[in-house]
């Protein structure tokens, strides 16, 4: 039993060393569960995962009904069933690009992926919003502990409401993260998040018909 145990060791260590050098998870997600399995959603790629195993660099902990229990690198991570991905990956584009191109969908308005503080959520480009903005459920959702903000009132097409003003952490889109961004909480249903000037102002924008052009200043 001893020498089981050990021979685990060895091959967990590894995995480990392999997926320090090799390409392994970015990004994960719980779809589901049965028994002591979870269904994980890693890199958007659906694996049916068994308490213990490892997959892509991810190892399951545990399963409880809704909730699932990863460790990546030696960092646990609880899962939530039909939250969004959690970025696992670290922070790998931190030197990578300084350009982020998007195109007009229908509308003419500009979406995009992305994260706030690794969590992933989905922005709509907003020259006129004053800071990045996103609905306390959003925020809730991403873990962003907007109640220790400050509180204000702000206008919107729905009257004066009250709002919390934050900080958010690092917000990032395609290869691009920026840190310290201002943010404001909003209550009430918001479909994005609004990426407004206190991340814009940092890049030169530039529009060629249904081309958007980030460049980071």
């Amino acid at each position: 039993m001893t020498e089981l145990k050990a021979l685990v060791a060895v091959v967990v260590a590894a995995a480990a060393a392999l997926c320090a050098g090799a390409a392994c998870a970015q990004t994960v997600s719980m779809g589901g569960s049965l028994g002591n399995n979870a269904l994980l959603l890693i890199d958007g790629k659906p694996r049916n995962v068994a308490v213990g195993a490892t997959v892509e660099g991810v190892r399951l902990v545990s399963v409880t009904g809704n909730e699932a229990v990863v460790d990546v690198k030696g960092k646990r991570v609880t899962l939530r069933l039909g939250e969004a991905q959690v970025n696992i990956g670290g922070r790998q584009s931190d030197a990578g690009g300084r350009q982020i191109v998007l195109s007009a969908e229908s509308g003419g308005h500009f979406f995009s992926n992305g994260t706030i503080n690794g969590k992933t959520v989905r922005f709509l480009v907003d020259t006129g919003a004053t800071n990045v903005s996103m609905s306390a459920e959003d925020a809730e959702r991403i873990g962003l502990d907007y109640k220790n903000g400050q509180r204000g009132m702000s206008r919107t097409a729905n009257g004066v409401v009250p709002v919390y003003r934050t900080n958010l952490t690092s917000v990032r889109v395609g290869d691009v993260i920026v840190y310290n961004v201002d943010a404001t909480v909003v209550p009430g249903q918001m479909s994005y998040v609004l990426l407004g000037n206190s991340f814009l102002t940092r890049f030169q924008m530039r529009r060629d018909n249904d081309k958007m052009t980030l460049e980071l200043r």
